[in-house]
């Protein structure tokens, strides 16, 4: 009888389990929306980004310059604040704040325009040591966002050499890995065309926690009206092809924030959504930027349905 009450609790467990790759529940609890933060002046604090609670995610772009023999990294916030002058150490509370509603801070490397490369593993190391002390978990005497903790570093990389950015990674990972100190989360954002010829690489380490697919500027492999093909097609080649934890839909936040490839909503709700979601890697999305996101209020009407 003892086996037989087993028996039965496994045909019970087996049907409260949830149908399909996911359940409704694990999709509504694992879809978030990252945002990107600093290249418009216009855009509001990063405190009042994390205020909206539209957001899981903000990277602060960009550090743009690097490499290449370059003394040190620079950092570009646009109107927001001058590095250059330490005026952007007060962005610290705003860091912390964010922190406090369970927003991931990413500090985001690279981006469409600005000097930078990596030309050997030296210099991936020495960009590593650089953001771990200046921006992570150590020390450095001139911090440019002052004290706060970023959770880890998005690698947004559009140009220069594409070998050392996988070393990069595995370097950034392994101060994170140190006994006592805090996770580094590492994220991308590649262009849809599979593999990124600039991240590619670095995306076979294995070693990212979250991967935003720019799914625009790119009409092979984006959204046209009146047809989703190219885009679902591309987001199932990047499913199964890299190995990441989570996989995110990158959109601009407004028809004007990109050359080609915005969503209306209800396309996004209706067509777009139900065709990805059900990926065990499905981590929501990602919209550029916090500015156009102002003009269209698109976070705002997608958070629900993400």
């Amino acid at each position: 009888t003892k086996l037989i009450a087993r028996l039965l609790l496994v045909v019970v467990l087996l049907a409260l389990a949830p149908h399909g790759s996911r359940s409704q529940s694990q999709s509504q609890s694992r879809g978030g929306i990252a945002i990107y933060w600093g290249q418009n002046g216009n855009e509001g604090t990063l405190a009042q980004t994390c205020a909206t609670g539209n957001y899981a995610f903000v990277n602060i772009a960009f550090l743009c310059s690097f490499g290449s023999g370059q003394s040190t990294p620079q950092l570009n916030l646009a109107g927001h604040c001058d590095p250059y002058s330490n005026a952007c150490t007060n962005l610290s509370a705003d860091i912390t704040f964010c922190q406090s509603k369970g927003v991931k801070v990413m500090l985001s490397i690279g981006g469409g325009a600005g000097g930078y490369s990596l030309d050997s593993q030296q210099d991936a190391l020495q960009l590593a040591q650089y953001i771990w002390n200046n921006f992570l978990g150590g020390h450095s005497q001139r911090r440019p966002l002052g004290d706060a903790v970023l959770d880890g570093v998005d690698f947004d990389i559009e140009g220069g050499n594409p070998d050392h950015y996988g070393a990069l990674a595995a370097y950034l990972k392994s101060y994170g890995n140190a006994k006592g100190k805090k996770k580094v989360y590492l994220s991308a954002a590649p262009q849809c065309p599979f593999p990124d010829q600039w991240v590619g690489k670095a995306l076979d380490t294995g070693l990212f926690d979250y991967v935003w697919v720019q799914f625009y500027n790119n009409p092979p492999c984006q959204y046209t009206p009146g047809s989703t093909a190219n885009l679902i097609d591309s987001w199932n080649q990047w499913t199964a092809g890299i190995n990441a934890t989570y996989l995110f839909l990158g959109l601009p936040a407004a028809p004007d924030a990109a050359g080609s490839g915005f969503i209306p909503v209800d396309s996004l709700k209706s067509q777009v959504l139900p065709a990805i979601n059900n990926s065990t890697k499905y981590g929501g999305v990602m919209l550029w930027s916090k500015f156009y996101d102002d003009q269209d209020g698109y976070s705002s009407a997608i958070k629900n349905s993400v």
